[in-house]
Parts: C-alpha cells; structure tokens; sequence
C-alpha cells in the first residue's frame, strides 16, 4: 500500500475538523450561525466580524496538525498540552492573587503611615 503524503494527511485531518466545526459545510463559503465564511486557505477559513467597539474585524479559524510524536500517543499529547495550559491560568491566577494581597497591604500600610503624620 502507497503511504499517502503528509501535506495529503494534514489536509484531509484539516477538512474533516473544519466540517465537524461548520456541520452545513458547502466548499469554499459557507454560513454558520449568520456568519459568512469564506476558505482562505487548505488550513484556515475567515469571516468579517464586529467587535465590541463597533469595529470590523478579520477573524481566521486554523487547524494546526500536532506532528506525531513517538515518545507519546496523541490522546497523552493532547492532555499534556491541556494540561500546560490549566497549570499555566493557575499560576497567573496565583500570582494576581499574591498582588492584590500585597497591594491591600501595601494601602494599609500607606494609610497607617498617613494618620501617623497627620497627629503627629
């Protein structure tokens, strides 16, 4: 059996998320939820949207190809990148919190200091 082309594979693992996404596909255009698609490319598909400020922006939908990985099957990849992804928003989440702890001190600190000066 002839091994079919990674540009070949990608393009069809491409295709068929695209129309898992976009379930009434119809080629190079489509419509979704009152949103004209239109096929940029074999790898991404865009529409014009406005935004909260009234603007009108270009939004590209892309499906990447996670290479295949030998050390891991792509189920354990995929968690491996969810989990990143979770470890990294809770960190963040942590180091806000320490902030605005540190900001509520550093403001009873600055108020304590203010009444110290004003009876003194």
């Amino acid at each position: 059996m002839a091994k079919i082309s990674k540009t070949a594979v990608d393009k069809a693992l491409r295709d068929e998320v695209f129309n898992d996404l976009m379930t009434n596909y119809s080629g190079d255009e489509m419509e979704f939820n009152g949103h004209d698609y239109k096929r940029i490319n074999d790898r991404q598909y865009g529409t014009i949207l406005t935004d909260l400020n009234g603007v009108k922006r270009y939004v590209r939908i892309g499906a990447i190809v996670a290479e295949e990985r030998e050390d891991m099957t792509a189920e354990e990849l995929m968690q491996k990148e969810i989990d990143e992804y979770n470890a990294k928003q809770a960190d963040k989440a942590e180091k806000a919190k320490a902030r605005a702890e540190k900001a509520k001190k550093d403001k009873e600190r600055r108020e304590k200091e203010a009444e110290e000066v004003s009876a003194s």
